[in-house]
């Protein structure tokens, strides 16, 4: 049996030996004399009832399959969500905007009416025919002097009016417009629950029609699956030459992220009783002092790649090819992560899923 070494980029405490205890009980692998079933062979137990019935590995595979596509859903879902967020924002400053500039608008109208009025009051005639006919020359060339400043004053003015006048539309224009993107964003929003709701649904259906000791076997082939995939990935040598520390960020990451552990995993959700598998990610590196995207996706799009043989302690693992599962990387192969509904948040092998690749956000 591969032995795990204890490390010290571990959290300490209470907290830390629950998962340096998850993690030996989970990565140590299958000891000597125990055998366990490669993912994807057929579950003796599960064709007892007929052929019509399909096997608990069948099940299994179905089950998996419908909450990978939940997860990415949720994914869908939690990128639309934060564009909502950012466009409402945008929404707001515009109102703002609008509202200030329409202030400033009103007041420039007011003096355009005044000024009107007064060149009705004097009789409309324009001041430059005023002044010629003036009898004082001296009077006549300071009047002159006057009226240009008067005129460019008036031109200046206009185009002030003007100006704004076209400033009030074009944030008219843009509001209008952010609402027709909100709109587009809250019907992705509502497609995406209705698939995730639709596909949970469904796996729910399938588990509770299952007999009790078939529910208790079709979890400990999902154990034993898991098992197996970890057991080939440490069989890899992943792990030789990894002696990566965490940075002090990342230690506080692992440390805000231990504290988690238990707490149920809810689609959509970013804390603080429960959170789904990036909304953990994202909360446990904002406690550590890194703002990173709020889905899966977006963190393996924006935060630096690095190779799996150099990853380290705090490194977030990217899991499957679109990209929608995360955990963080704890050391000794070990990952921390929100794994589905119906889940707590655990700790176990980080090859237990498909790795897409690996992210660092303090890099």
């Amino acid at each position: 049996m591969r032995r795990l070494q204890t490390s010290s980029t571990l959290p300490s405490g209470r907290s830390g030996t629950l998962v340096l205890a998850c993690t030996i009980s989970l990565l140590a692998g299958p000891a000597l004399g125990t055998a366990y079933a490669e993912p994807g062979k057929p579950d003796p137990v599960g064709t007892e009832a007929g052929a019509d019935k399909p096997g608990l590995e069948q099940v299994r595979r179905q089950i998996e399959r419908l909450h990978d596509k939940a997860g990415s859903a949720t994914d869908a879902y939690n990128a639309a969500e934060d564009a909502a967020k950012k466009q409402q924002k945008h929404i707001v400053k515009l109102a703002k905007r609008i509202d200030k500039t329409q202030g400033k608008l009103d007041e420039l109208n007011k003096t355009a009416g005044a000024m009107a009025r007064a060149q009705y009051r004097g009789g409309g005639m324009p001041d430059e025919a005023k002044l010629m006919l003036g009898e004082d020359p001296e009077k006549f060339l300071h009047g002159v002097s006057l009226a240009r400043k008067g005129q460019h004053a008036t031109r200046g003015f206009i185009g002030t009016l003007t100006k704004t006048r076209s400033t009030l539309q074009r944030y008219a224009k843009d509001a209008t417009d952010e609402w027709k993107k909100l709109e587009k964003t809250r019907k992705k929003k509502a497609a995406a629950k209705k698939k995730i709701t639709a596909q949970l649904k469904q796996a729910k259906k399938i588990e509770s029609g299952l007999k009790k000791e078939e529910r208790e076997r079709l979890r400990q082939l999902e154990d034993e699956a898991a098992k197996a995939r970890q057991a080939k990935w440490l069989e890899s040598g992943v792990l030789k030459g990894l002696k990566g520390k965490a940075s002090p960020a990342g230690r506080r990451a692992i440390e805000w992220a231990t504290k988690q552990l238990g707490k149920d995993y809810v689609w959509g959700a970013e804390g603080p009783d429960t959170f789904d598998c990036s909304g953990l990610t994202m909360r446990a590196w904002e406690a550590a002092g890194e703002h990173i995207p709020r889905t899966s996706q977006e963190q393996w799009k924006q935060l630096p790649h690095v190779p799996v043989e150099k990853m380290r302690p705090g490194d977030l693992i990217i899991y499957k090819k679109d990209a929608s599962h995360v955990g963080i990387y704890i050391g000794d192969g070990a990952l921390l992560h929100a794994p589905r509904t119906g889940r707590q948040i655990t700790v176990e092998g980080a090859g237990t899923m498909p790795i897409l690749g690996v992210v660092r956000p303090d890099k």
